[in-house]
């Protein structure tokens, strides 16, 4: 785990240190448009927001989906803003556990970032931990990486097209909640339902009650009653690529692979002539649950 995770007494060893990581609060979830103002009112001393909407994602559309990965170039001009250098640590957080973090994460991965972390348990581990918080905004330093794109695969929408996984080894996981999978809800994309063939798999399942994640016997259990085990590679989607690089890192966690589809179910769904199941998981008896 300590390739991927950092706890609050090493996230505050690490800031004393002569190479201190740039500490990145990205405070987001769906529904709920007031980041900024949640890290103003309290963030880890020294760390810099990042607007996941408008500094993870380029725009959003119908054709690409609610959070298309950004530009290189994009990224880059970012990640200079928020202070990077080239061979800086960085070490992200949010306050649910990790799963808006992790998109800042599998991104700079992506862009060739090779020490980034997640504060395992965010906001409230590093509160928990008796460390202080600061209030208002930081203001960092200009840095000067250098971000290539693709270092992390990513599938297409047409590679997620059924005759894909005609083979039967092509193994889709869907991350979001069990009743979106179902198609019982659908809170913001054109169309209710998954994707033919995926299998349901809520990230809510990678984690504790105290929002880090579960231990590494936990998670290959977890992905082992998917199927899933040493030398398989899925294809992760969720609503919009956010929660989904959360399930990347668990399978990372877990010692295995797993590609982002970026677009995900808010890019499939708009496209009328991609075919949609509902109902229930067939292949899992207790959908939505794992102890």
């Amino acid at each position: 785990m300590a390739e991927i995770l950092t706890d609050p007494d090493g996230l505050a060893d690490a800031m004393l240190s002569s190479t201190p990581p740039v500490v990145l609060d990205v405070r987001w979830q769906l529904g709920d448009p007031d980041g900024y103002q949640h890290y103003r009112a309290g963030h880890i001393p020294g760390a810099v927001f990042v607007d996941l909407d408008a500094e993870l994602a380029a725009a959003p559309s119908p054709e690409l989906g609610r959070h298309p990965l950004p530009a290189a170039d994009d990224l880059q001009t970012a990640a200079r803003r928020w202070g990077i250098d080239d061979g800086v640590p960085v070490v992200v957080y949010d306050d649910i556990g990790n799963l808006a973090a992790a998109r800042a994460w599998w991104l700079l991965k992506w862009g060739g970032i090779s020490d980034v972390r997640m504060l395992d348990g965010g906001l409230g581990a590093w509160k928990s931990a008796g460390f202080r918080t600061s209030q208002g905004d930081t203001e960092p330093r200009s840095g000067a990486v250098t971000l290539t794109a693709g270092r992390l695969p990513v599938a297409t929408i047409d590679q997620l097209d059924i005759g894909a996984r005609s083979d039967g080894n092509y193994v889709v996981l869907d991350a979001r909640a069990a009743e979106r999978f179902r198609g019982e809800v659908e809170p913001v994309d054109p169309r209710a339902g998954h994707i033919p063939g995926a299998l349901s798999a809520p990230t809510s399942e990678n984690l504790t009650g105290d929002g880090t994640f579960r231990s590494v016997a936990e998670l290959r259990v977890r992905f082992a009653t998917l199927g899933i085990n040493d030398g398989d590679n899925p294809v992760v989607y969720c609503g919009s690529g956010v929660n989904a690089a959360h399930q990347i890192a668990a399978l990372q966690l877990a010692g295995l692979r797993g590609t982002l589809y970026p677009g995900s179910w808010s890019q499939w769904s708009a496209d009328p002539t991609r075919p949609l199941a509902t109902g229930a998981d067939e292949n899992r008896s207790n959908e939505g649950e794992f102890a």
